[in-house]
């Protein structure tokens, strides 16, 4: 397991698409610029759908695993620069 601090984690483990996206765009709605959330899930489509989200907001990725059936996204929240 990573050693990154982290402002908040997000256990998502047993819901399906959608609803950790939605769950983790509220949260990091929720947080400052610049703090890292830790997202748990178990939804098999959490990998693309994590990726293409952070690409689509501008958050980024820090890193990713899974491990025994668990994924685990480590997520830092980046304001969009230049957008109006």
């Amino acid at each position: 397991m990573s050693t990154l601090p982290v402002e908040q984690t997000l256990d998502c483990r047993g819901l399906s698409c959608p609803l950790p996206i939605l769950k983790t765009k509220k949260t990091v709605n929720s947080m400052a610029d610049g703090e890292v959330l830790m997202l748990l899930t178990t939804d098999p489509g959490s990998p693309g759908d994590v990726a293409a989200w952070a690409k689509k907001t501008g958050n980024k990725v820090l890193t990713s695993q899974a491990e025994a059936g668990v994924y685990t996204f480590y997520i830092k929240k980046t304001l969009l620069r230049g957008m109006v």
